[in-house]
């Protein structure tokens, strides 16, 4: 691999079924090993249950407060500055506590594929 500087994928957010919005950072066929995205999920809302085949995700929150459940672990807080590992095949879900988005960085590795996504559950709001 050669020293390079990548411009943003997409300045544009999307919205997944799993109940949150999307902005690809990093994520490149020129890049296997790694993808990062920001994920934004709105005040009162839990994403689905799901888990990634072969891939470790961590979270990397930015702003806000969240409840977060990674396999068998009871919910835990997270908040600015906390950075949560979700081996692969974990399940997860993180439900925005706050009034404000919460804002976290997805960092996968390898990079996220949508082959390795699986949704196992159904959306949540309060």
């Amino acid at each position: 691999m050669l020293p390079s500087i990548k411009t943003r994928i997409s300045a544009d957010e999307f919205y997944i079924d799993e109940g949150c919005f999307i902005t690809e950072v990093s994520n490149s066929a020129d890049d296997p090993d790694l993808s990062i995205a920001l994920s934004r999920v709105a005040p009162g809302v839990t994403t689905q249950w799901h888990r990634l085949k072969g891939v470790t995700e961590r979270y990397s929150i930015i702003s806000g407060t969240g409840s977060i459940e990674v396999g068998n672990l009871a919910p835990q807080t997270v908040s600015t500055g906390d950075v949560v590992i979700i081996p692969p095949m974990c399940r997860q879900r993180i439900r925005n506590t706050g009034a404000e988005n919460l804002l976290f960085y997805a960092i996968c590795t390898p990079r996220f594929t949508s082959e390795v996504y699986e949704l196992l559950g159904n959306l949540q709001q309060d």
